[in-house]
């Protein structure tokens, strides 16, 4: 965990106005660290790609120091974990998105790499069908399925729905907010949230700090999480417009799975996971076999086909560490999986494979996961 000085700059940064988790990470990784950034002059502030004048004063402002002392007042009052985008337990998937936060806070128990992420979202209109479905959906998922965690944004509708089928399953789930921890909203998930809470497997995540306006365009940031987290993302009900379909795209953008369930043509709570469907920006689902199958995740019990160990031969180390992990995994890994027991960032990674399926080493299967080529 990083020093408290550490944190109070990293806070005051990601508050200080004009300057997102973009340009936040360009000026840390020019300057080695937030504190530096606050204490250079604003001369060679404004030489730094995406930094005017304007933005270099706005550095010098000191609202941004009196929001990260409260901040780090409440964190400690509230048994608040904050997590810096270095460190090792920030979730590496959200990492790979280049506008994901450079702080997150958590609360609760949470393990944010390990297991099979799966987002589910939708319409805050859920319809008896929508409600069903996540129930279903994840009463079977959890049946076939180990060490996944169920995502989602504690909205009213599908939201909702998908974390109380997950309590109702125990199956681990993450609410990502929209606001800071001192408030919980909507007021009526109050008791839901403290449920999830009291599991030793579940939590929250924010990049909000306490005493956030809670504002729309909050929850559209928040959507980036949401998919930035995920293997895969599953749309139930959506309308023509709607946060669902934002972090559709966005999860699409990610290069993530993204999945939606079939309705209706009359339907207007359909008419968005259609449109993702026609569009081919989503596959569709009808069960959580289908979403094991697409995404090629093992399931307990189930026989593993037999791989033959080959021989490769003029391969580079890097190479011979993949051919090696793949080799114990002969039913494929998902390259986020490979990334992370590999401990290499995930656009390196992926640039060598395709250099490896070029020479027919390994072959790339459905939900981006990879298998030691039969030859």
């Amino acid at each position: 965990m990083m020093d408290k000085q550490t944190l109070f700059y990293a806070i005051a940064l990601s508050q200080t106005k004009g300057i997102g988790p973009g340009a936040a990470k360009n000026l840390i990784a020019y300057l080695g660290s937030p504190e530096a950034v606050f204490r250079e002059k604003d001369s060679v502030l404004c030489k730094i790609p995406g930094i005017g004048i304007s933005v270099a004063k706005r550095i010098k402002d000191a609202t941004a120091f009196a929001t990260a002392e409260k901040e780090l007042l409440f964190i400690e009052k509230n048994n608040i974990h904050p997590i810096y985008f270095t460190e090792k337990n920030y979730p590496f998937r959200l990492k790979e998105c280049v506008n994901s936060p450079i702080l997150l806070y958590a609360r609760g128990n949470l393990e944010l790499n390990s297991r099979k992420y799966i987002s589910v979202v939708g319409t805050r209109d859920a319809t008896v069908y929508g409600k069903n479905f996540c129930r279903e959906f994840v009463a079977s998922l959890s049946k076939l399925l180990e060490n996944f965690t169920i995502i989602s944004g504690m909205a009213y509708g599908i939201d909702i729905s998908s974390h109380k089928s997950a309590i109702e399953n125990n199956v681990p789930t993450i609410g990502v907010l929209g606001h800071g921890f001192d408030r919980w909203y909507p007021a009526a998930h109050r008791s839901i949230a403290l449920k999830i809470l009291e599991r030793d497997d579940s939590g929250f995540i924010t990049e909000y700090v306490s005493g956030s306006i809670l504002d729309k365009s909050n929850f559209v940031q928040r959507n980036r999480i949401v998919a930035g987290l995920c293997d895969a993302l599953i749309v139930v009900e959506s309308g023509a417009k709607g946060g669902s379909l934002i972090s559709a795209e966005m999860a699409f953008s990610y290069n993530r799975d993204v999945f939606a369930v079939p309705g209706r043509i009359d339907d207007k709570y359909s008419i968005g996971c259609n449109r993702l469907i026609k569009q081919n920006k989503a596959a569709m689902i009808e069960s959580a076999a289908d979403l094991i199958q697409y995404m090629n995740w093992h399931v307990p019990g189930s026989k593993k086909n037999a791989v033959q160990q080959r021989l490769f031969v003029d391969l580079s180390e890097e190479e011979e560490h993949i051919v090696s992990v793949l080799t114990k995994h002969g039913d494929g890994i998902q390259i986020n999986e490979l990334a992370l027991i590999l401990n290499k960032p995930y656009s390196k990674l992926s640039s060598t494979l395709l250099e490896m399926e070029f020479k027919d080493i390994v072959n790339c299967h459905p939900g981006g996961v990879y298998k030691l080529s039969s030859r």
